[in-house]
């Protein structure tokens, strides 16, 4: 008989209790236990990032976790991006925008890739994001249109952020 174990996952904010073997992948936990597709496995050994996933807001690859390990731990999958009413969130719609969807398989590990690194990174360079872009694999494209994507965010957020700023200066408080 195989060793089960009772391990608790917390994954978009929902509590689930499981019982999985201890060799099992949080990937497949995500998948077929808690019935999270959007995480998807492509290499199985840590190579292309379709099974990103955020453990604690750092981008981490499912395939290479077991489920025991991410107990206690926060798991965000690419089903916490869009808002409960099913709109996208900006990054997704950066991405829709801005052509870097291609096929849709890497997408779902780019875009907690980008969110893990947007939350870290708010105002990233475009060679930045280049370079965090390198670590997951796309076989359709340049990464042209996730760089963009990406950058698109970005900008939207900054935007966004100054927009919301106090003024400072007695003349920028009256201005306003």
């Amino acid at each position: 008989m195989t060793e089960r174990i009772l391990i608790e996952l917390t994954v978009n904010g929902v509590e689930h209790e499981l019982i999985v073997e201890p060799r099992r992948t949080l990937v497949d936990a995500l998948r077929h236990d808690i019935g999270l597709t959007g995480t998807h496995v492509g290499c199985e050994h840590g190579v292309c990032g379709a099974c990103t996933v955020l453990i604690d807001g750092a981008p981490t690859r499912a395939c290479l976790m077991f489920a025991v390990q991410a107990e206690g731990r926060e798991i965000r999958t690419v089903e916490s991006l869009a808002g409960a009413d099913g709109r996208l969130s900006d990054l997704q719609q950066a991405f829709t925008d801005n052509h870097g969807l291609q096929c849709g398989f890497c997408t779902p590990g780019f875009l907690m890739l980008a969110q893990g690194f947007l939350d870290d990174v708010p105002d990233p360079s475009r060679a930045q994001i280049r370079e965090v872009v390198a670590s997951n694999l796309c076989r359709c494209t340049g990464y042209q249109g996730i760089v963009d994507s990406i950058a698109s965010c970005a900008a939207r957020r900054r935007t966004a952020r100054e927009a919301d700023v106090e003024p400072t200066t007695p003349e920028d408080r009256r201005a306003k």
